[in-house]
């Protein structure tokens, strides 16, 4: 979980939050309370509803088919745009030691590089995930615990500039900086994600939410605070590496800052690794229920590995990343803004359905007082939904709620009339129509897969990559 919330984006943040000005700092509180409420939510949510899929699986419980159909679009989105944020974040850390004047096509060809490698990893199998997302957590830990104790004791005052420098009102100001924030704890629910695939989800995913959440706050909170005070603002917001000029202006020179660099170029391959998977886990659930195509569940080898989930994000977060270098002038702050919406709405439905399930069953499963605590937690977090939604501002509200709309007619293609498979009077792709609890539990450890699952066991690397570049069905 940590793996996946850290990676280059906390690493390119203070320099998208310099245009406000240290008010910015005030934001990223508001939002790291916002995220504790999310954080305490998933994990109740996670105890009570198990299997993979997360945010998708709480919606279909809660509201019904089509509310999960959609929770699980809008993430689905979140995931691959987000890798592409993070993509672009990593470039500008990569760029430290190559491509120095920072030409697009190098620019580029260094983003996909950054995709591609974390996607070949994850074809290997879950096991080789999880090792490699030990070591990369690891070592981005490294230079933000140094930023956040150490260098705290290089702030100066005049560093910080003007308190609001945004040229807007403080609430306006606070709310557009918090939208952007928010970005840097999107991956917070990974671990409810990819429950099924976790020992004893209902005691370690709840934990690592939460505490993970914890961990990152403090190192956040202060390792941005730190660059803020070290970084002349002027200088700051023009920055591509933060981070690395607030540790050369720490320790002089540039071998420190090289060392930083090469540590956040770690930490976003590992973050891309780990989002990656994410990317093949929530279609896949959906998919299971008959919400997504049924290419999503299809697995090869003895892990299991979705790749077509895997290269099919691969290829979209490819082709997000080219279009921003060559449309976007705000490449990164553009492509965060996206992902934190559709971010925000699957959050939303995940709290809403907490809050839901309290109204009905509060009272007669849980004790008062545990009931008030769970019910402040879950307005809290849907009000932290709502405040981040109205931040983004206008422009990205429009495009995102386009692009999540879009989800409508995929539904419609997807609950069409199913022509029979000659010689099995069955009907193609039907989809799963059991209750929710089994649908979870087929996410889960040890549980067979759905027979078109374990019929896709066989299909090879160059059939999956075919099928995702050519349409299953001409009409």
């Amino acid at each position: 979980m940590v793996g996946s919330v850290i990676g280059t984006g906390v690493f390119a943040l203070p320099s998208a939050l310099a245009p406000y000005g240290p008010i910015a700092l005030v934001a990223f509180a508001l939002v790291t309370i916002g995220a504790l409420a999310l954080a305490v939510t998933f994990g109740r949510l996670s105890e009570r509803v198990p299997g993979s899929g997360g945010p998708y699986v709480y919606a279909r419980e809660a509201f019904g088919e089509f509310a999960g159909f959609l929770t699980a679009w809008s993430y689905w989105i979140t995931a691959w745009a987000g890798n592409a944020a993070i993509a672009v974040a990593w470039v500008g850390y990569v760029e430290v030691f190559v491509n120095k004047g920072h030409h697009t096509g190098g620019s580029i060809a260094i983003a996909l590089a950054g995709l591609w490698v974390p996607a070949v990893v994850n074809l290997t199998g879950v096991r080789a995930v999880g090792a490699f997302q030990i070591v990369t957590t690891v070592l981005k830990f490294l230079p933000l615990a140094f930023m956040g104790t150490v260098g705290l004791l290089f702030v100066k005052s005049g560093n910080f500039g003007a308190f609001n420098a945004s040229g807007t009102s403080a609430l306006g100001a606070v709310s557009a900086a918090g939208a952007i924030a928010l970005f840097s704890y999107i991956g917070l629910e990974t671990a409810s994600v990819a429950a099924g695939r976790v020992r004893d989800p209902r005691r370690n995913v709840p934990r690592a939410t939460v505490y993970g959440t914890l961990a990152c706050a403090a190192i956040y909170l202060l390792g941005t605070l730190a660059v803020f005070g070290t970084v002349p603002h002027a200088r700051l917001g023009s920055s591509t590496a933060p981070f690395t000029d607030a540790v050369n202006t720490v320790a002089g020179g540039h071998w420190a800052g090289d060392l930083v660099a090469a540590a956040a170029i770690v930490s976003g391959i590992g973050a891309l690794n780990g989002w990656t998977l994410i990317c093949a886990e929530m279609p896949m659930a959906a998919a299971r229920d008959g919400l997504f195509p049924s290419a999503f569940t299809k697995v090869r080898g003895r892990a299991g590995v979705p790749a077509f989930g895997i290269l099919s994000a691969t290829v979209l977060a490819s082709v997000l990343t080219v279009v921003s270098y060559t449309r976007f002038t705000q490449v990164f702050t553009g492509i965060v803004l996206l992902s934190v919406l559709t971010a925000a709405v699957p959050y939303l439905v995940a709290a809403a359905a907490q809050l839901l399930w309290l109204v009905q069953h509060g009272r007669e499963e849980l004790d008062r007082r545990r009931l008030v605590r769970d019910a402040t937690v879950a307005v809290a977090a849907l009000a932290f939904c709502y405040w981040s939604i109205q931040g983004s501002g206008y422009q990205t509200v429009y495009y995102g709620l386009f692009t999540i709309l879009l989800g409508i007619p995929a539904y419609i293609w997807l609950k069409r009339p199913r022509t029979r498979t000659a010689g099995t009077g069955a009907p193609t792709g039907t989809p799963h129509t059991g209750t929710l609890p089994t649908g979870t539990a087929r996410a889960g450890r040890g549980e067979p897969l759905p027979a078109a699952a374990r019929g896709a066991r066989r299909a090879g690397l160059p059939t999956l990559l075919r099928r995702a570049l050519t349409p299953r069905h001409q009409h």
